[in-house]
């Protein structure tokens, strides 16, 4: 039974191929049309804006306040926890995982000194 299954199938198929066109569906790429990119090249683009019309939906999600956009560092920042989340290509890493903390001299009374 496996035996005559098997021989169907193949006979079917080389007969579907036996009739079909011998004809490229794929066409060809030519060298000259294929644009070639290294890893140079990725440095050398400008970084992609961040549209901060988006800061009237986004919150963080943690303390889930609005956050505020910082263009010299490219981030969200998040006052209130002291968080950064990083913007890559245009797009906010809202993973908490990858936020950056925030170093803020919260002491900003002078040290007690001894009498």
């Amino acid at each position: 039974m496996f035996r005559n299954v098997l021989g169907r199938l193949v006979t079917e198929t080389v007969g579907v191929h036996r009739y079909a066109k011998k004809a490229s569906l794929i066409p060809r790429v030519t060298p000259s049309c294929v644009s070639v990119r290294s890893f140079t090249d990725v440095k050398d683009e400008a970084q992609q804006p961040f549209d901060t019309s988006l800061l009237e939906f986004l919150v963080c999600p943690l303390s889930k306040k609005p956050l505020r956009y910082e263009a010299d560092t490219n981030e969200l920042i998040n006052e209130e926890l002291g968080i950064a989340y990083p913007i890559l290509h245009g797009i906010p890493n809202m993973i908490p995982q990858e936020a950056r903390l925030l170093h803020k001299d919260t002491d900003s009374s002078p040290a007690p000194t001894q009498e």
